[in-house]
């Protein structure tokens, strides 16, 4: 019996390594090598970090000039300003994501990540989402859920209930090493553990 039972152990530890992540290799194909993250922290909180847009209030709606410019949406598909305040000690670099979770695909939806942004940074101007114009030198576009690099705005199916987009802020104790294109869920392995505080605001929109 203690013989089997080992046995079993064993076949369940092999099983739960087959289900980690491999990492990405810089052609976007899988590489061998298994991701090296750390575990996240119990809880990080805001502290003093927050965040706010100057073309939304947190609850508010978010406007034309945010939603997406195909697929039956008419906006303008232009990132909004976003500035903040209040990093705590130790921050080496930021993340920036924008996450719709009503999006009907059973895991939402990511429109838009931004990582490495400096330490020494306090805002993104309008429409840095778009091919990194007006990004502080350093900072990267990550692929959206949509396959591109960049901001794709927001374009709920119509008559569902008003989406949704919240936009976080976390500030990292290190900056990402992350291959060309690296995918929204690439990028969350490699926040885990490295994120001293993180703040959000929400703006909703629907058709």
């Amino acid at each position: 019996m203690k013989k089997g039972f080992q046995g079993v152990l064993a076949l369940g530890g092999l099983m739960l390594a087959g289900c980690a992540p491999a990492q990405m290799g810089s052609m976007g194909g899988m590489g061998a090598g298994r991701l090296d993250v750390a575990q996240p922290a119990t809880s990080v909180g805001a502290g003093s970090l927050t965040l706010s847009s100057a073309q939304f209030v947190n609850g508010g709606t978010l406007g034309q000039e945010q939603v997406g410019s195909g697929n039956g949406c008419t906006g303008q598909n232009v990132s909004p300003s976003l500035s903040w305040s209040g990093a705590p000690a130790g921050t080496v670099s930021y993340v920036l994501t924008t996450y719709d979770p009503d999006a009907p695909t059973g895991s939402g939806f990511w429109h838009w990540i931004t990582y490495n942004i400096p330490a020494s940074a306090t805002s993104l101007p309008k429409g840095a989402g778009a091919g990194g114009a007006g990004l502080p030198a350093g900072a990267v576009l990550a692929n959206n859920d949509g396959g591109t690099p960049g901001y794709t705005g927001a374009c709920p199916p119509p008559g569902d209930k008003p989406h949704r987009y919240i936009f976080t802020l976390y500030a990292l104790n290190k900056t990402l090493a992350l291959p060309q294109g690296a995918s929204p869920a690439f990028v969350g392995f490699n926040l885990n553990g490295a994120a001293l505080a993180k703040t959000s605001i929400t703006a909703f929109y629907g058709r």
